[in-house]
């Protein structure tokens, strides 16, 4: 119960602070890419000021020997550059440059009552299950042969 309150609170706070910074609209995200015409550097400052905290606040929270509502940190140990990662991270950025959302954006813009958020969360999710139905698919593939 404590981990699903903690999760709950964190996600308000994050959700606030995409609604509060703007990032839950997405024609001010675009106007971030928008470089030649009706450029916004604001999404920068938003991105530089996260960076920071949570630089910071990695500095004091692994400082702990576990964390408080877990019974120990669940850091990535992968630091290989494959193929999934890059070009899983290449479809972000193509769908994040095309609607101005991300899944981060995205979520606290239904709250808000953007209604094209409800269409790319909607195909973000289809995108989602077509991609573990492809991988699972690929993976069977690979068993088989082998």
């Amino acid at each position: 119960m404590q981990r699903t309150i903690s999760a709950g609170l964190i996600g308000l706070v994050f959700g606030t602070g995409i609604a509060l910074s703007g990032m839950a609209n997405p024609a001010k995200v675009l106007n971030f890419f928008d470089i030649a015409g009706t450029w916004d550097p604001s999404l920068a400052l938003v991105m530089v000021s996260a960076l920071t905290v949570a630089a910071i606040g990695y500095r004091f929270v692994l400082r702990r020997d576990k964390p408080i509502v877990e019974t120990r940190f669940h850091l990535p140990t992968g630091r290989k550059l494959d193929m999934p990662l890059l070009a899983g991270s290449a479809i972000f950025g193509v769908g994040w440059g095309i609607s101005g959302f991300c899944p981060g954006g995205a979520i606290p813009a239904l709250g808000l009552g953007e209604p094209t958020a409800w269409i790319f969360v909607g195909t973000m999710l289809a995108g989602i299950a077509a991609a573990r139905t492809i991988r699972m698919g690929l993976q069977a593939r690979a068993t088989q042969t082998a």
